[in-house]
């Protein structure tokens, strides 16, 4: 189990799945193959296989131990879901809790759950499924949920969303009233739906970062003289962070997440926040510069076991 003392806040990584999930430029469309073939050197194996061009990621939780509390940043997949938009994660079967309970937390001992957005592989163990009904996983936790996304995905708000394009769109959309029904709906009576910020505790605190989803969050620690940002989906793949204007074909709206994610990065590298996204595989988290108008990984965190 990987750790990592930041100040006061203990940061544990539990991963519930990894592999390859689909070519990379589907992941990341407006990348050139140079950017991928020109850092092959890095990016491969952890985060791309160059011998298929598979994008490689994790679905994970980030386990943060502050003031007393444990607090879960995003919940992965979860068991026994129907996922029809997504068929590698349809129905899918880990032991996500036993690894949970190798790092030393059980359920109960749950105090916050974090949703740094909704979709479907960060709000999925939200809730588990009991005698046919699902119920919160973490019985004890208050849910932190983006309003925006809430109000964004509820069903009933339906017509405010745009019109698919396609039936791939519209795969993803008809999946996200399932999401919303089997992970989102049973929680939301201890849920607290927050919107402009909301602080956590002296060493965490939650911000809005729209674009992937219009209520996209970030969580940012502060602890000591540690740093640190978990971005969500802000990043998929690193080679957002050579180019912030190539966003992944997940976002909701594309140019808005690069303006987010430019913004994001530029204050992680000016102020030597550690960059921890949602997906990263292996080596997981990582130390950034300005690099003239891009960035560059000056150092990785939570190196491949």
């Amino acid at each position: 189990m990987q750790r990592l003392q930041l100040g006061d806040v203990e940061v544990t990584k539990v991963v519930e799945w990894e592999g390859d999930i689909a070519p990379a430029r589907a992941i990341v469309p407006d990348s050139p193959p140079e950017i991928w073939q020109d850092n092959a050197s890095w990016l491969a194996p952890d985060h791309w296989s160059p011998a298929d061009d598979a994008y490689h990621a994790a679905v994970q939780t980030w386990v943060l131990r502050s003031e007393g509390r444990v607090i879960l940043v995003d919940t992965g997949v979860g068991n026994d879901r129907n996922r029809p938009q997504i068929p590698l994660f349809d129905h899918l079967d880990t032991a996500f809790l036993d690894r949970l309970a190798e790092a030393g937390v059980r359920p109960e001992d749950v105090d916050v759950v974090v949703n740094t957005h909704i979709h479907y592989d960060h709000v999925g163990w939200n809730t588990t499924l009991r005698n046919g009904e699902w119920a919160p996983t973490f019985p004890n936790a208050t849910y932190l949920i983006p309003r925006t996304d809430q109000e964004y995905f509820d069903p009933r708000n339906a017509h405010r969303r745009p019109v698919p394009r396609d039936r791939q769109e519209q795969r993803r959309q008809d999946g996200s009233f399932l999401v919303y029904a089997d992970s989102v709906v049973p929680v939301l009576d201890r849920a607290v739906l927050w919107e402009d910020a909301y602080r956590i505790d002296g060493n965490l605190s939650l911000e809005p970062a729209p674009g992937h989803t219009p209520g996209s969050s970030i969580l940012r620690l502060s602890s000591g003289s540690d740093r640190a940002v978990f971005v969500g989906d802000l990043v998929h793949s690193p080679v957002q962070i050579l180019e912030p204007r190539y966003s992944s074909c997940f976002c909701e709206d594309p140019e808005q997440a690069a303006v987010t994610r430019r913004s994001v990065l530029e204050r992680a590298a000016d102020t030597g926040e550690l960059v921890v996204p949602a997906h990263f595989a292996g080596a997981s988290a990582a130390e950034i510069r300005r690099d003239g108008s891009h960035f560059a990984v000056s150092r990785w965190t939570f190196q491949t076991n």
